[in-house]
Formats: structure tokens, sequence, C-alpha cells
């Protein structure tokens, strides 16, 4: 029996051999299962990651180039095969056997999770190291309690379904994710692309990062202050395009109410299911016009009260007087937000399983106020001096949503071949037909962005990735 010079049992060398030889990988890949979109496109060669240290053995230089890293595929557009390798990171985490432990002994029962535990629990860890080396989860532990804010942090590997994160979040009680449920993707991409809806992104429960560095050769953490958040964008996918393979996101939720519901009619929704909702901002942090707010507050707080004499000269909130403390406002959970969201979504948005699309197409536009202004005027000339253009303040800018400028110039239901700008959310842009070419839905977005700069002066940029 020979050797190969260099390599033997034990050593890194034939571990990362072993490895290699049993890294799933697949040549001329059929990538239509694996894009949301369903474009039908191939990829020189597949790689499925299936353990973290299957990175640390990958010839990156060996690989067809360029090498893409891909999660759940859905917000990216294929514009025609992909000549190099596809590299998806398919480590998830089983949210159902996510456990912690607190104190000198475990908690009493088979699997604990955060809302079984006191607030006024110790600060304890589950695992062994974490990020930044700390004591605190690895992607398969679970999650951890910090003393800072009674916040829960919880390590993510980064091939987990991002939604199903956030429905576990839901069902324990825990603040945060809420807002962003049924985003398909996964968690990895979650701090990439920073997703976002109504109110909430990514970045706002992001604490850090665990990734590959492709460059160095090593596993690192990142602090997500550096990662130049923005809107749907990060240096992921600017100056650090391709370096990083992220293997895990540790979110910092809280067991503490932190309802966002000022954004996308959430709060009418919520109104409509017999929520007695209060006419000020909810969450930590002071109402609009000073004083606190009901995160401020201790939940024993009894009947709290403000603003004095209410509807039918009860005492209930008036208009302008911010909120009080009800058995409606304390019912107010994850878990009613999420149903809420998902039902929203929904009614709006085609089904994925059914109708291949990459969600929200376009990116909405932020433009001065005097701009915003003129497509006013112009609004209110075509549907009458009452009219009401949909908008959010931004700082010194205002936010126009596209779906509206995209309907206002009759594109909604509109049909290139297979594409067509869905009926519901003319936003979203979907393969109708199922058999749609990258070359119709291309067509059908660029008459699209001609029309939308010709009649209001702004350019849309698409949000889908396009490779």
């Amino acid at each position: 029996m020979s050797f190969t010079p260099g390599i033997f049992a034990g050593s890194k060398m034939y571990n990362n051999l072993i490895v290699r030889r049993l890294m799933k990988t697949l040549a001329n890949y059929d990538l239509s299962g694996r894009n949301t979109f369903r474009m039908k496109v191939r990829c020189a060669l597949y790689v499925e990651i299936e353990a973290e240290e299957e990175l640390p053995a990958l010839d990156f230089s060996a690989l067809p180039q360029p090498v893409m890293v891909m999660g759940g595929g859905s917000n990216l557009l294929f514009t025609k095969d992909f000549p190099g390798t596809v590299l998806h990171y398919g480590v998830s985490t089983a949210l159902d056997q996510v456990q912690g432990s607190f104190g000198p002994g475990a908690i009493s029962g088979a699997g604990p999770g955060p809302s079984s535990v006191p607030l006024n629990a110790l600060e304890a860890t589950v695992g062994g190291l974490g990020p930044k080396g700390k004591n605190t989860p690895r992607p398969e532990c679970g999650w951890t309690w910090s003393t800072e804010g009674y916040s829960v942090l919880v390590t993510i590997a980064a091939g987990t379904v991002f939604d199903d994160f956030c429905a576990w979040a839901a069902s324990e009680g825990l603040w945060g994710p809420e807002n962003l449920s049924l985003i398909p993707g996964e968690c990895g991409a979650s701090a990439v692309q920073n997703i976002g809806a109504y109110g909430v992104e990514a970045k706002d429960i992001i604490a850090d990062i665990r990734a590959w560095d492709r460059r160095e050769g090593r596993f690192v953490y990142i602090d997500p202050a550096n990662c130049a958040y923005g809107y749907r964008t990060s240096k992921f996918k600017t100056e650090w395009k391709g370096r990083f393979i992220i293997t895990a996101v540790t979110y910092r939720l809280s067991r503490t109410p932190q309802p966002r519901l000022d954004y996308g009619g959430l709060r009418k929704a919520l109104n409509l299911k017999g929520l007695d909702l209060v006419h000020g901002k909810s969450g930590l942090g002071a109402i609009s016009g000073g004083g606190p707010g009901p995160g401020s507050v201790p939940q024993n707080t009894p009947g709290a009260i403000v603003g004095g004499p209410g509807p039918g000269d009860k005492k209930t909130p008036r208009p302008e007087s911010g909120w009080t403390w009800s058995k409606e406002v304390e019912s107010l959970t994850p878990k009613i937000i999420r149903q809420t969201i998902i039902d929203i979504r929904n009614a709006k948005l085609p089904d994925p399983a059914v109708t291949g699309s990459a969600g929200s197409f376009f990116c909405n536009p932020v433009i001065s106020k005097e701009h915003f202004e003129r497509i006013v005027a112009m609004a209110k000339a075509e549907n009458g001096p009452d009219y009401s253009v949909p908008h959010f303040e931004v700082g010194d800018q205002i936010k126009v949503p596209a779906a509206w400028m995209i309907e206002q110039c009759g594109f909604k239901g509109k049909r290139l071949g297979g594409a067509q700008v869905y009926q519901n959310q003319p936003l979203v842009i979907v393969n109708a037909s199922g058999e749609a070419t990258p070359e119709e839905i291309i067509g059908l977005e660029t008459q699209i962005i001609r029309t939308i700069e010709s009649k209001y002066g702004i350019t849309l940029h698409p949000e889908v990735e396009h490779v």
C-alpha cells in the first residue's frame, strides 16, 4: 500500500481531500428549480456546501469562473446560462430543536425556548464559542440571553429559510422580524440584501455575521456597523462582492414589545381584526411631540392613560393624545402581526409555488420634496384636486412607491410574451406563462423604466439582481 507524498491520515491535507471527494458537485446543472423566476438556464458547475468545514477545503481557483454564491434564488434574474460556478451554502438550523440553558443548570423541560424563560433570568450561553469568539451560540446551538435590554441573541445558519426563522421567533414571543414575514430567501441573503418590509429592515435586527473570507482564507466575524447598509444594499453587493461566504447570522431580538405598525396599511389591517390600536407610534422611545412610549412603560402598569377623556367621555385616548395600555394592546403579539402581514402579502403577491417571480422587481425611489411636489401637481391635474399621492418621508426627502407610478402609467396587468406585470401588485413582474424568457422579462422592465423616466423624471432601478 502506498501513500501520496505529504498526505497522511489525520493531516489537514488528507482531511481536505476527503471533504472535497464528499462535496456535492453537479456539472452542467439545470438552475430552473433553483431560482424563483424559473428561468430555464444552466451553470457550468453547481456546488452544494453541506458543512462549514467544507469551505476551507474548497479550491476556488480550480472551479469554473466566475464563482457566484446563491441563496434561495429569490432575488435573481438569470439573463442567460451562467458560465461559471454557482455555490449554495446549504447548512440550516433545525429551529424546532433550538434550546437554551440558564444559570447553574438546564431549564426544566425537554427543549425550552426564550419565551419559557423569566425576564430576570441570569445571562447564560448555549453551545460554546460563537460570534467574535465570545460565549454566544454557534449556528447549530440556538440562542443566548443578553443583559443588553433583555434582548435575545439568536444565531442562525445562513442556509435556513428566513421565513422559518420569522415563524420561530413569533412562536417564542420574540419581537424583531415579524414585519419581515413571508419574504422569500434564506438568512444569509438577509444580511447581503438588507431585506425589508413594512418599516423594518434586516439591519435593524442583525447583531453579527460569520463568514468565510475567500481572500484571507479564514473565518471572520463582521460587525453590521461596517457593512454600509442602505436601502436593499450593503458592501456585500458592492466592494465586498464575491469575497465573503456568509455561514451564519446573529439576530438581536427582544422580549419587550416593540411593534412597528405605521407602514403599508398594517395598522388599518390590525384595526379591521378588532384590535383597538392606539393613535401614537408604538414601540420603544418617545411618542412624537414628547413623552414616553408604550415600550418604556412596565407591562404591569395598571390602566395607564394619556390625554384625558376620549370618545364618549371614557378614559380612552383622543386621536391627538397618544396611547393607552389596554387589554387589546396587551394582546398584540408578534404572532398576530406576523399573520396579519402574511394575509396582506398573500392578497397582493403571487404564490411562488404557483407563479414564478422574484418579488418586488424595482426599488422605491427617494426624491427631493421639490420633485415630489411636481409629481403631486401632475397627479392632481390627472385625477382631481383632492387626489393624494402615496408617499413616505425619509429624512428631508420623499419615498414614492414605484408600484403607484407603474400603475399610473398603465402597466398593471400588461404582458409581453410570457412576462407580465402582476395584476394585484404592479411592483412585481411575473413569469405568467411559466415559459417566459429572460429577454421578455428584460423587455417589459425596459418599457417600464423608460415610461416612468419620461413621465416623472425618475429612473427606476431594479431591486432584482441581473446575472
